[in-house]
């Protein structure tokens, strides 16, 4: 390390080797380190992070560790000299280890948000501790992932619930805004493929997708139908498919109007056709966190033809339904999707803070070969940055927030801070937030003919 540092100190930074480990991880040719390389290393922690909280949760997972001796309080009775059962395991696993997890996960992701605000190209110094040093980087999550599994019980949880709540209130519509990104870039690099040849299997591809996704949708709406609404208490339920599934009809609508094509040729049923689709799921997973069992049927009862049962006190959290886990797949794809993405879509890359111009400029200029053949490592962001690192950061703080609240089903701490349990604020949350999605979709489809005198293109 000490060697590449003097190397970087002599030479420019675009003498260092690209991919040279030792560069990489002291940080000293930060500016050199491309751009999607750094959003894929921090989605990484993201992810790694993830897999911790997952892991942590795992059934019997508390049994296995009070199995060893000396380890957990009211563990194993096996007396070894010098080792005291001391560790809580209460909060090492179950609900509160994804809480302390995701707490320090969330203040690692915000407090380089802070740091980031305002860094226009790889020229400002900060800039160097976004693109390296990211063996420090590693050390100083974990300092902060320990230092938060000794905060004490009690206000910690039902305070850091409502954190939770509101930041994956945000998040959802951050997935939505990225479903629409992906959707626009899907459609039009299908287009281009038609117009270059073979239009006709093109244009059935994106047909098939296309009534695929409404059919999903659809027979979605005529499931929630008929298992969701079946109790006498379930009138939200009734009221909240109806109104989604008439938004969705609107957008499909609107997405095909003369004028919107003339204004965004490449816009069109596909991407209506999978915002409804997600639209549909984000309803499915808000009335899953309806206390009310009669509403609320699990799949496994709906299998078995037998009532839901309802969940003992003090019972532990089981996330590994099937809205869970769909969530799960969705937030890894729009995490990994985040960190690679370069749009064209004018709207969408306002909201995320993000300028195709300067992605653009950035692929032109990702590596360079040297006279002596060796792939070098060049600055794509001198002029300007390809994306808000501050935004970027902030971003996944929104997301450590979402997966501990999938990871714990959005169950709330109960008074006595033993056992969790649904709350309708959670179902509302949900419900309001894919509202406020179709609102930025239907957006993004008018705002160039509400906004004439702007340029969308």
């Amino acid at each position: 390390m000490g060697a590449c540092m003097a190397l970087c100190s002599i030479a420019s930074c675009a003498s260092c080797l690209c991919g040279s480990a030792p560069c990489l991880l002291s940080g000293c040719c930060p500016s050199t380190y491309n751009s999607t390389v750094s959003r894929l290393a921090f989605s990484f922690l993201l992810l790694l992070g993830s897999l911790v909280s997952v892991i942590m949760i795992l059934p019997g997972m508390e049994a296995q560790l009070k199995k060893i001796p000396g380890f957990c309080v009211g563990g194993t009775s096996i007396t070894i000299p010098g080792i005291e059962n001391k560790v809580n395991c209460d909060v090492i696993v179950g609900y509160k280890s994804v809480y302390r997890m995701c707490f320090a996960m969330a203040c690692f992701f915000f407090l380089f948000s802070i740091i980031m605000i305002r860094v226009r190209s790889s020229k400002d110094p900060r800039a160097s501790i976004q693109n390296g040093f990211w063996f420090f980087k590693f050390l100083i999550l974990v300092g902060i992932t320990v230092g938060a599994f000794f905060i004490p019980d009690g206000t910690f949880n039902t305070v850091w619930f409502y954190f939770g709540v509101v930041g994956s209130f945000i998040f959802i519509i951050i997935q939505l805004i990225l479903l629409v990104d992906f959707s626009h870039t899907w459609n039009q690099s299908w287009l281009e493929n038609a117009e270059e040849g073979n239009s006709k299997c093109w244009f059935a591809a994106l047909l098939s997708f296309t009534v695929l996704h409404y059919a999903l949708a659809f027979s979605a709406v005529v499931l929630f139908y008929v298992y969701y609404t079946t109790g006498d208490d379930c009138t939200e339920h009734k009221i909240f498919i109806s109104l989604n599934l008439i938004f969705c009809i609107i957008i499909s609508i609107v997405a095909v109007l003369p004028k919107v094509q003339e204004a965004q040729p490449s816009s069109g049923l596909l991407q209506a056709s999978l915002i409804s689709l997600y639209t549909m799921y984000v309803t499915w997973s808000a009335m899953t966190n309806n206390p009310n069992r009669k509403c609320n049927p699990s799949l496994l009862s709906l299998v078995n033809n037998t009532p839901s049962p309802t969940p003992a006190p003090g019972q532990a959290v089981q996330w590994w339904d099937a809205q869970g886990i769909i969530g799960l797949v969705i937030f890894f794809f729009c995490t990994l999707y985040a960190s690679i993405r370069s749009s064209n879509n004018t709207q969408v890359n306002r909201l995320m803070q993000t300028e195709e111009d300067q992605g653009l400029a950035a692929d032109d200029h990702e590596a360079a070969t040297g006279e002596d053949g060796v792939r070098r490592a060049v600055d794509n962001e001198e002029d300007a940055v390809t994306y808000s690192y501050s935004f970027f950061h902030f971003s996944l703080c929104l997301a450590s927030l979402y997966i501990m609240m999938t990871l714990t089903n959005w169950y709330q701490p109960d008074a006595d801070y033993q056992a969790m349990q649904s709350s309708m604020p959670a179902v509302w949350v949900k419900i309001s937030s894919s509202w406020i999605g179709l609102a930025l979709y239907l957006w993004t489809l008018v705002a160039p003919l509400i906004l004439s005198n702007r340029d969308f293109n």
